[in-house]
């Protein structure tokens, strides 16, 4: 990122003879032969083709994936207090303020002091988070909180928690701390469950004292229920969405948010791992800062959750403002640095950091086959990439022989096994790349398109750019043999005022509702639909942005042919299947289509463009097939 499972999704499915007749769309021009010669495998499609990309960006994990409903639960961000409030209830007297010198580990130096001057039962005092944009609340679930706290006398009590309506004051839920707080830090859990209101995201959280005194809190706390009932976890919805993708890999932690604007704000993994007592927390190159609560553990177990085989990208000696490590002894302490956290992946027990994750809660090494150094080197001036890239390479190859190791440019003195390369493109300048690949050099390093995106539409992608993604992805499926994964980027975003940087983004969000772009089941087709065998393919007469690939399950002989139509005007083609003996006449047809480019899908109509589920009876050998405008189609052909 420079800054400047289709078959768990619910597809409509109608049962018809063919769903797109030729007559109806019938257009004067001969049509266009497309010959997918089914004798000859071109190679073999990577097994790793798609997955995801992933980064601290509009608010992706804080505010997005990452569970936590509270904001600035730690105070360690430069603005301190934000989102957080006073809250006097009736008489009661009191005020707030951040004190940096109060906090309840070496990590967390800060805290919020709340003193209180007069209170009661009824006339209580608080402070009041209103969480990420609204905490949200759904009718009889159980959210399970906790609160790190001291008082200055053990009089003050102890801590009451609330759930409030916004707009009608009503509590929809409230648990008291049993133990009264005493004069040392100590964490404090609870459990609240909410009642039968319908859901909503107007809610906020108080916790308040009904005595006078002094309270400090801080690594405020609370989690709906998670994706696999994961501690410290993730939102369900949206890794139900990440899920249906069946990404193959994860790249992580992410693109900026690896480098950091300074050195010093990198993505410091060993202080991303243990108790969130001890993670103190870093500012993003996004103007947020950064809980850590998604540490390397974390993102570790998310693979794990979804299948998907990590990625690992380690910090590569260069920060975003032009800041570098000189090759050599200088960048020695930061290469030993990768050579650990790549121990801490995949380490056993006897290692000294396979010993620390276990310690952590996961015993179990994760297998890893791809490192990336560093994210979008060529913005360094300063030319040091070619060694510090030609260090870490020859230190982990040492260690770790079978590791792939990922240049993010191209490199002089040494081959890297794999170039990462990244596009954000319109969709015209997407349909332009169609045979970008087809005739590159196989002799080089593989290619990883680690991050791509068709950038038409916001907050998130527009029909158009499902069109030119599924363009793109024709591409590189007939180049998978080179192409040995590709993610989309960015994944998530959360789409209240202020919480996008970066658009159009794949996945669009609030704190309570999520939803797919077009090219989200773009995604998802392209994923699903996809063999392990690249036939060969030619295309005569093929009218403008007209897009195809073709491949094979070798196991059932099923052919998977995808078309893309990115013109405003209906396209029929004749298609041969050489080679391919008898084929069924009755195919699977799945479509994605929109009546104009700028057509989308929102909040308030999360499902306007979705995928159709139908049956085409016309298919064989040789058929014709008429596209209508601006259309992705993913045909299953099977053959006997």
């Amino acid at each position: 990122m420079f800054r400047v499972g289709l078959k768990r999704i619910c597809f409509c499915t109608l049962a018809v003879v063919a769903a797109v007749p030729a007559v109806r769309y019938a257009v004067a021009q001969e049509p266009a032969t497309l010959t997918i010669d089914t004798k000859t495998v071109k190679a073999k499609v990577s097994p790793k083709l798609y997955g995801l990309m992933t980064e601290e960006i509009n608010y992706s994990y804080d505010g997005g994936l990452y569970g936590e409903l509270v904001s600035n639960r730690v105070f360690m961000d430069r603005f301190g207090v934000t989102r957080w409030f006073l809250h006097p209830n009736g008489a009661a007297e009191a005020s707030m303020e951040i004190d940096h010198k109060e906090g309840p580990s070496a990590a967390l130096t800060r805290s919020l002091a709340l003193t209180v001057t007069k209170a009661s039962a009824k006339d209580w005092a608080g402070v009041v988070n209103n969480g990420y944009w609204g905490i949200p609340i759904r009718p009889k679930e159980r959210y399970k909180g906790s609160f790190w706290a001291k008082a200055d006398s053990t009089s003050v009590g102890p801590v009451r928690i609330r759930l409030i309506n916004n707009n009608s004051g009503q509590e929809i839920t409230t648990e008291g701390v049993s133990t009264p707080l005493t004069t040392e830090w100590k964490e404090y859990q609870f459990e609240l469950v909410s009642g039968t209101a319908p859901a909503s995201q107007q809610n906020q959280l108080i916790l308040s004292v009904e005595n006078p005194g002094k309270v400090w809190f801080s690594l405020v706390s609370l989690f709906p229920p998670t994706y696999k009932d994961r501690v410290n976890g993730n939102r369900i919805d949206l890794s139900e969405k990440l899920a249906a993708m069946n990404p193959r890999f994860l790249r992580f932690p992410g693109g900026n948010y690896l480098e950091g604007d300074h050195i010093n704000e990198r993505f410091e993994w060993k202080k991303t791992i243990g108790p969130l007592v001890d993670r103190p927390t870093h500012p993003s190159p996004w103007r947020y800062h950064s809980t850590d609560g998604m540490g390397l553990l974390e993102f570790l177990l998310w693979c794990e959750d979804l299948h998907m085989q990590p990625l690992l990208a380690v910090y590569g000696g260069y920060s975003m403002m032009q800041e570098h490590v000189n090759p050599g002894p200088d960048l020695d302490p930061y290469v030993q640095d990768a050579l650990e956290e790549i121990e801490y992946v995949t380490g056993s027990t006897s290692t000294k950091w396979g010993a620390q994750r276990a310690k952590d809660g996961h015993p179990e090494p994760f297998h890893l086959s791809y490192v990336e150094v560093g994210n979008e080197d060529w913005f360094d001036k300063s030319g040091s990439y070619d060694g510090r890239y030609a260090q870490y390479y020859k230190a982990i190859k040492a260690k770790y022989p079978d590791l792939q190791i990922i240049a993010t440019t191209t490199v002089k003195g040494i081959k890297p096994d794999v170039i990462d390369d990244h596009y954000y493109k319109t969709a015209e300048e997407f349909y332009a790349m169609d045979k970008h690949y087809d005739t590159m050099d196989r002799t080089g390093p593989k290619i990883f398109v680690g991050e791509w995106a068709t950038r038409e539409g916001g907050p998130t992608p527009n029909m158009g750019a499902a069109l030119g993604d599924a363009a793109f992805m024709t591409s590189m499926e007939r180049n998978s043999d080179l192409i040995v994964m590709a993610s989309y980027a960015p994944l998530l975003v959360n789409v209240n005022a202020g919480g996008m940087q970066w658009e159009s983004d794949l996945i669009g969000y609030d704190s309570l509702s999520s939803y797919g772009s077009p090219s989200y089941y773009a995604q998802v087709l392209f994923n699903e639909y996809l063999g392990d065998e690249i036939l060969a393919g030619t295309a005569e007469g093929a009218p403008t942005r007209f897009h195809y690939s073709a491949t094979r399950s070798s196991q059932t002989g099923v052919i998977h042919l995808k078309l893309v139509n990115g013109s405003s005007e209906p396209q029929t083609m004749t298609i041969n299947l050489t080679g391919a003996g008898k084929v069924a006449s009755t195919a699977k047809l799945i479509t994605l289509s929109g009546k104009t480019l700028g057509e989308t899908n929102t909040l308030w109509e999360p499902t306007k463009i979705v995928p159709v589920e139908t049956e085409f009876k016309k298919a064989g050998e040789k058929f014709t097939y008429t596209l209508p405008a601006y259309s992705i189609h993913v045909l299953e052909l099977q053959t006997k």
